[in-house]
Parts: structure tokens; C-alpha cells; sequence
């Protein structure tokens, strides 16, 4: 589990008051089910656009929610600081979620998700022919997904970032597994289809915000494992994409990167904008050693049944050597090589 720990007195009034307000309670119990935006909320609760942007400005002000931008659009959601979100879900289980003024809210709510859903579905379809094309060259997704949890074993991951995470499938395969996840992609197309299936599958732990895999906007050494699926062969400087993504890793935390093996298919790079023809054993080695990682494991799996075979998946798994120590007083840790 993740570790709790108490607001000061001052902060726990700012809290408890920002959520104690009728309209205020409403728009925290609305982000507790998804991120949204301003234009999202005015339509939910029927008020004006100054008027939710006056609540959501105190509520971001007191901790309760964070505020993102996200191209032209700026999303909120609850806070991600363990001590403010534990307090705000414990208020929030006290709701009744039968009373007509909640209940009409949630309403609402689905069909800002539905409406959601349909523009990711048609996004979708205009490129699902470009996807299968490349998923018929190798094994399948459920072989992929089956062998990576194969390597990443049994262990509870309390917190998971998904770097460049597209449709967010790694966000549904290890969120169940997870406290918390978040995923990044710099595609708004992307996060938008993204959080429609995260809504679908009834996925509350994970969230999806807009950056760059060079300049990820999360905090640095906080996440137990992080996950490069299918995403380096894109990208001009994979290496520093890399080093980056191992930044993000706690002490003792894993690094996963999904990928292919070297092969010689120059249409992808014509055709589908690949900008690396696969990666070899090596040169993977040499990207984590260079980013103060230890290679744990490294499998290939190729491509099984009818696909033609053409490209193999290479699962890497790496870890930080660092170990959180605790010191001499609850307050304190240590970092050991």
C-alpha cells in the first residue's frame, strides 16, 4: 500500500472547507470518476462557465484537485497527493449515490463519456487499418501482454507510469495490479481514446495526461515500474527517451521496455513512420547501463499461429540498484547502492 501521511492542521481546514460546499462537493464527486474539462462540467451541472471556473480555482488553490493542460484544453482531477486524496475519497464514500441531485450528475457524466467514446471510436477507425497491418507482422497482443506479465511477476506494483501510452492498454492490463498508474502520450487523439477505454473497463486508479517521452511531466524517482511499449522504434533519440524514463523509477523500482528485434522491414519506416527498424540486445543492454540500470531479464517472443512472423517482440526488463533504507527516525531514508 501506499504510505499515507496527515495534513497540518491549516491544510486539513482548507481541505475539509473547499469540499464543503454544495456546488464544490458536486464537481469533486464528478472528478473522482474522471478527468474533465471546464466546458465538460458547465454541461454536467447546467451553471456557467465563470462559475465552475470560480469553484474549480479555490479547489485547485486548497490541494483537493490539480489543474493540466492538455493543447488548447486544460483538464482537472483530484489531487494525487496521497494524504489529500485519502481524505477527499473518505469524505466522498459518505455520498449517497442514490440521491436525485448525485444521481443526475452521474447521468450527465455517462453521457459526456459516451460522447467521448464516439469521437475516440472514430479516430480509431480511420486508424485501425494502419494497427493491423503491424500487429499481423508479429504475436499477438494477448501472447505479448501474457509474457510481459510472465517477467514481471507476482509482485503488487504500487505505482505504474506508462510512458507513450497510445490506447492505454498497458494502463488496463497493470492497473489491477497497480495503487496507482498514469500514462503519457503526446497524441490528444491518443489520451482521448485512452480515457474513453479507461471509462469503459471501469478503471479508476489510472490517469492519462498530455507530454513528451523526452520531458516527462511527472515527478522524478516515484513510480515502482514503468513501461516503454512500442514506442522507442518512433523516436529520433531513443536512448534519451531512455534515460528519462529511468529517472522516473524509485529506488528498487523496474523499467519495462517492449520493442522489436532488429529486422529489415523498410516499409514501416515508408509507410507507418518508424523511425528505428527494431533494437538488438546490446544496444538495449547499453541504453539501461548508461542510465544506472541492471538488466534482469530479456526475452524474444516470435510470432506464433497464422501471423507471418516477420517481427519479433523483445521484453527487457531492468531494474534500479538503489535501495530505500530507513534511517533513524520515521522521517528519514536513506538511498544505498
Amino acid at each position: 500500500m501506499l504510505d499515507i501521511q496527515k495534513l497540518s492542521f491549516g491544510r486539513l481546514v482548507d481541505a475539509l472547507k473547499a469540499v464543503a460546499e454544495p456546488t464544490r462537493l458536486r464537481l469533486v464527486l464528478l472528478l473522482a470518476r474522471s478527468d474533465l474539462t471546464v466546458s465538460d462540467l458547465t454541461a454536467i451541472l447546467g451553471q456557467s462557465q465563470p462559475r465552475i471556473s470560480r469553484h474549480l480555482k479555490l479547489l485547485v488553490e486548497s490541494g483537493v484537485l490539480t489543474r493540466y493542460q492538455e493543447g488548447a484544453w486544460a483538464y482537472f482531477r483530484l489531487s494525487e497527493e496521497a494524504s489529500v486524496s485519502g481524505l477527499v475519497h473518505a469524505v466522498l464514500n459518505w455520498a449517497d449515490e442514490a440521491d436525485p441531485v448525485v444521481e443526475r450528475d452521474s447521468e450527465r457524466l455517462d453521457a459526456v463519456r459516451v460522447e467521448r467514446a464516439r469521437r475516440a471510436a472514430d479516430y480509431f477507425a480511420r486508424n485501425a487499418g494502419s494497427w493491423d497491418t503491424i500487429r499481423a507482422l508479429h504475436a499477438s497482443d494477448a501472447e505479448v501482454e501474457q509474457a510481459l506479465l510472465a517477467a514481471l511477476g507476482n509482485k503488487r506494483i504500487g505505482t505504474l507510469l506508462d510512458v507513450g501510452t497510445g490506447t492505454g492498454r498497458m494502463l488496463e492490463v497493470l492497473a489491477p495490479r497497480c495503487e496507482r498508474a498514469v500514462g503519457i502520450d503526446a497524441s490528444r487523439e491518443m489520451l482521448a481514446i485512452a480515457r474513453a477505454k479507461l471509462d469503459s473497463a471501469g478503471i479508476g486508479n489510472a490517469v492519462v495526461r498530455q507530454g513528451e517521452a523526452y520531458h516527462l511531466p511527472v515527478e522524478r524517482q516515484a513510480y515502482d515500474l514503468v513501461t516503454i511499449h512500442q514506442v522507442l522504434h518512433y523516436l529520433e533519440d531513443p536512448q534519451a527517451a531512455v534515460a528519462e524514463a529511468a529517472r522516473a523509477v524509485a529506488p528498487g523500482g523496474r523499467l519495462a521496455i517492449i520493442d522489436f528485434a532488429p529486422h529489415e522491414l523498410e516499409f514501416l519506416r515508408a509507410e507507418h513512420a518508424h523511425l528505428r527498424l527494431g533494437f538488438s540486445d546490446d544496444t538495449l543492454a547499453g541504453y539501461l547501463d548508461d542510465a544506472g540500470l541492471e538488466l534482469v531479464s530479456l526475452d524474444h517472443l516470435v510470432s506464433s499461429g497464422d501471423e507471418t512472423g516477420e517481427l519479433t517482440v523483445t521484453i527487457c526488463i531492468a531494474r534500479d540498484p538503489r535501495l530505500l533504507v530507513a534511517g533513524d527516525s520515521p522521517n528519514r531514508t536513506t538511498l544505498v547502492s
